[in-house]
């Protein structure tokens, strides 16, 4: 199967689920992600037979794992793939600060970006999204099509996730972790001619007296039954409600976009996530590669990264990719937004 046949309608989705190890090895304790809280998202729930509670752990969400395939379109040969946007912002210090889209939490619809020079045709490529029309967003920010992007604050349109992927690991067991800090002085006290008490009482604040601290997550423990999961989703679904103004130029934008996606969706990902959490693929376990159809029907079909980037690079060369932008940030559009919002609060 060529893959130009992913186009075909008749397919919904490509599927990718790799198995995946802590660097430690087997029997690991590793690090998820914390939210404010609720700490660790662990979701809990029970076995069908009652024999137990079971749990699925978050260890990377979806948009974490946009923002480490994303800025691959910053490194050769990638780059050459897409146009990118910066925008200069001019800081309090008379120091100026230069912020790449790619590094853009809302990519195309990111406040930053919004509030540049770039802000009418910014939102003209989004208001013929809406019209149905995307070569103008594709010839902007076409990575903002692939990993998806809203524009609440302006015209709401919303562009839904092509490429989406997440890393959970099953049946984990949580654990605590405390600690006690140890002044290199045992009395330190003693090392200042003469001290008040509530001096006394600030020593753990510069250091130099005994801190306990209270007990705080100590990370996961991954045991036999455990699993770590990378699942990836190339939805095909939603790259067909990408079209252009004529048949022709729908085709050429669902194939680059579709060469984009495969390259991110195939490179290999960097595998620190967070301190005490990195995860290498399961040699054991292989990845596994399915096109799923609509009706429900599943066939292997497995894309190397080599012919990935190979056909991205013809799709691009097709399609025309649009030109690099230097952009500059308004402060006085910024400043008036603000103030609107203020008034409305």
């Amino acid at each position: 199967m060529e893959i130009k046949s992913l186009l075909d309608a008749n397919n919904a989705a490509m599927v990718m689920r790799q198995h995946l190890k802590p660097v430690e090895g087997d029997h690991a304790i590793v690090y998820p992600p914390t939210f404010a809280e609720i700490g660790y998202n662990i979701d809990e729930f029970m076995d069908s037979d009652g024999r137990g509670a079971k749990n699925v752990c978050l260890m990377d969400s979806v948009g974490s794992q946009a923002n480490r395939m994303e800025p691959i379109f910053k490194m050769d040969p990638y780059a050459k793939l897409i146009p990118h946007i910066t925008v200069t912002v001019k800081m309090k210090n008379d120091t100026d600060e230069t912020v790449d889209i790619l590094d853009a939490g809302h990519r195309i619809a990111d406040a930053v970006v919004r509030f540049s020079d770039l802000a009418g045709e910014i939102r003209d490529a989004f208001r013929a999204a809406g019209k149905g029309n995307a070569v103008p967003l594709a010839k902007l920010a076409p990575t903002s099509l692939v990993f998806g992007c809203w524009d609440s604050r302006d015209s709401g349109i919303k562009m839904p996730r092509i490429v989406r992927s997440t890393v959970r690991a099953l049946n984990v067991h949580p654990l605590t972790r405390s600690a006690q800090f140890i002044p290199a002085l045992e009395n330190s006290a003693d090392a200042f001619d003469s001290l008040t008490d509530r001096e006394k009482k600030k020593l753990p604040d510069i250091g130099m007296a005994h801190v306990p601290a209270p007990a705080a997550l100590g990370g996961v423990l991954l045991d036999g039954n455990c699993q770590l999961l990378r699942e990836s989703v190339l939805s095909l679904s939603a790259l067909r409600r990408l079209v252009g103004e004529s048949e022709e130029d729908t085709a050429k934008l669902r194939a680059y976009v579709l060469g984009l996606a495969l390259v991110a969706f195939t490179a290999p990902q960097d595998t620190f996530l967070r301190m005490g959490c990195e995860l290498t693929p399961d040699p054991e376990n292989p990845a596994t590669w399915e096109v799923v159809r609509n009706d429900g029907t599943r066939a292997k079909f497995t894309v190397t990264h080599e012919d990935a980037l190979a056909f991205a690079q013809e799709s691009a060369k097709g399609f025309g990719v649009g030109a690099d932008r230097a952009a500059n940030f308004d402060r006085k559009a910024a400043k008036a937004a603000l103030g609107t919002a203020a008034k409305g609060e």
